[in-house]
């Protein structure tokens, strides 16, 4: 009897550390209006060393948007998504011109900004851009979705999706 009670108690003491495990991160720009993108292209498509893996990620993002009315089409998309996967500690590095100069729209003085994200192992990173100003508009971050058995990075991966895009699209505070 006593066994069976100390049993019970670990597996409450543990369980919601394991419950809560996977944990679904989203920011996004809150002066887009999101109500005006009605179709998406892939412009990176999900890099993970599995190609199951890769498959599935694109299939369980596919399925998220459309689900929330998003077409996907081959080109002339308001949406363009880019997808990673980190297997091992992963920084990404990206540069954002602003100001002016030969190098985009405008000429003149540029400034060059750079962010450096380091993402854990098994974390699922989905951008979203608008396509015609070429900006960030959305992102969601799944920690913790990598397991060893390939049927449960599956199931985790399609809650993770599931958890990224449960209030998308966002509400503007334009309205």
């Amino acid at each position: 009897m006593r066994k069976w009670v100390v049993g019970i108690l670990l597996v409450l003491l543990f369980a919601p550390t394991r419950l809560s495990a996977q944990k679904v991160a989203v920011d996004y720009d809150e002066s887009v209006n999101f109500s005006k993108y009605k179709t998406y292209m892939w412009i990176r498509e999900p890099t993970a060393n599995d190609p199951l893996m890769k498959k599935r990620i694109k299939d369980a993002v596919d399925a998220a948007l459309s689900s929330k009315g998003l077409v996907m089409v081959d080109h002339d998309a308001d949406l363009g998504v880019a997808a990673h996967m980190a297997t091992r500690e992963k920084r990404s590095i990206e540069r954002f011109y602003e100001g002016w100069g030969p190098w985009g729209w405008r000429w003149g003085p540029r400034v060059v900004r750079t962010e450096v994200n380091t993402y854990p192992v098994g974390a699922i990173v989905v951008d979203l851009f608008d396509a015609w100003t070429k900006q960030l508009v959305w992102r969601g971050v799944a920690r913790d979705v990598l397991a060893e058995d390939p049927q449960k990075n599956t199931k985790k991966l399609h809650k993770a999706v599931e958890k990224m895009f449960d209030k998308f699209p966002p509400k503007s505070k334009q309205g």
